[in-house]
C-alpha cells in the first residue's frame, strides 16, 4: 500500500494550473487546528502511517491576510537564532549567503533548527550560485531568494533549479528535513515540497521593474522582492528611498503581483514612516531589518543612557 502525502494547513499557489492546491488535492484531509512546525515529534495520523506536516509560516501569514515579517541574518551563526527570532515575533528568517561569510553548512543547520521552532527558513544565495539553492533546500530551507533577476528567462532558470518536475528540473534526494527525514513516494514528496517552498526573485534594476509582469507570470515564481537599495543606485538616486520614482516602481511591481497571484515583497526600507507608507500600498512579504543593526541600535541606546548618568 502506498503512503499518503504530507499534510498542509495552509494553501499554496499551484502556478502550473492557475489554482490553489489544498491538502485534499494532494491526497489527504487536514485535521482541525493548526501546527507550527515540521519537527519530528509533531506528526499527523493518516491511516496506518504517521506523516510529517510542512508549514510555511510566511505563506500562512500572507494567505491569512497578514504581513509575513522576516529578519535578516548577517552576524548570527548559531542555531538558537531561529527560536530567538520566533520569540521576537518574526515569521521567517532571511538567511543571507550573498552579503556575508556564512557557510552553506551553517545556513542548513540554522534552517533545520528554525523549522523545528516554527519560523520559516528562507536563504538568499548569490546570483551566480544557483547550485547552492538546491543544496540549501535539500538542507532544510523552505524558501530561496535569488537576487538580480532582470528577465523572465532568468526567472524561469531560477524555478528550474528550485522546483521539482513538472514545474522545474530540481533533482530529488532522500531524507529531507522538511519531510521528517522519512522515505515517501516520490510523487507525494515532490508535490508537497513544491507547494511548501517559496521561490523569491529579487527585482533590483529598472529593467527588472519594467519586466515585472513577465517575471511574475513565470510558473513557479512565488514572490517578487524589491531590493530597494540596489534599485535606487541603478536609478541614479542612491539611498533616496522616499523618492517618487521609487513609489512608481513599487506600483508597477504591485500591479504585476496582483495580476499573476504572486506575493509582493519589500526589502531595504527600514525607516518607519516609509515602511508604513509602502506597506499601505500593498506589500506583504516584509524584510524588517537584520540582526546587526538591531544589535547596534539596542547597544547604542543602552550605552548612551549610561553615559548620561552622573557618577556619584
Amino acid at each position: 500500500m502506498g503512503m499518503a502525502a504530507p499534510i498542509f494547513h495552509e494553501f499554496a499557489p499551484d502556478l502550473r494550473h492557475g489554482h490553489r492546491v489544498y491538502a485534499s488535492d494532494l491526497g489527504s484531509t487536514p485535521p482541525s487546528g493548526s501546527r507550527s512546525r515540521y519537527d519530528l515529534p509533531r506528526h499527523a495520523e493518516v491511516g496506518s502511517e504517521t506523516m510529517p506536516e510542512i508549514i510555511n509560516h510566511a505563506r500562512q501569514r500572507i494567505e491569512a491576510g497578514d504581513l509575513a515579517i522576516g529578519v535578516g541574518l548577517r552576524q548570527a551563526r548559531t542555531v538558537d537564532i531561529g527560536p530567538i527570532m520566533k520569540s521576537c515575533g518574526y515569521d521567517w528568517l532571511f538567511i543571507d549567503l550573498e552579503h556575508n561569510t556564512m557557510t552553506l553548512d551553517t545556513a542548513a543547520q540554522i534552517s533545520v533548527a528554525a523549522g523545528a521552532a516554527g519560523i520559516t527558513p528562507v536563504v538568499r544565495v548569490h546570483a551566480l550560485a544557483l547550485h547552492d539553492a538546491t543544496r540549501v533546500l535539500d538542507g532544510g530551507a523552505l524558501g530561496v531568494v535569488v537576487p538580480h533577476v532582470d528577465t523572465p528567462e532568468r526567472a524561469a532558470e531560477v524555478v528550474a533549479w528550485c522546483k521539482y518536475p513538472p514545474i522545474g528540473k530540481r533533482s530529488i534526494t532522500g531524507a529531507l528535513p522538511q519531510l521528517g527525514f522519512r522515505s515517501l513516494p516520490i510523487p507525494e514528496a515532490t508535490a508537497a515540497i513544491n507547494a511548501a517552498t517559496l521561490v523569491v526573485v529579487m527585482l533590483e534594476t529598472p529593467l527588472a521593474v519594467a519586466n515585472a509582469a513577465a517575471i511574475a507570470a513565470v510558473p513557479g515564481v512565488d514572490a517578487l522582492l524589491v531590493g530597494t537599495n540596489d534599485l535606487t543606485i541603478e536609478m541614479g538616486i542612491g539611498g533616496q528611498i522616499g523618492h517618487p520614482r521609487v513609489a512608481e516602481a513599487y506600483e508597477t511591481v504591485l500591479a504585476a503581483c496582483s495580476a499573476h497571484g504572486v506575493y509582493p515583497g519589500l526589502g531595504g526600507v527600514y525607516q518607519r514612516d516609509l515602511m508604513e507608507r509602502y506597506v499601505g500600498m500593498g506589500f506583504r512579504l516584509i524584510l524588517a531589518g537584520n540582526d546587526l543593526p538591531f544589535m547596534m541600535s539596542a547597544a547604542k541606546e543602552q550605552s548612551a543612557f549610561l553615559r548620561d548618568l552622573e557618577p556619584s
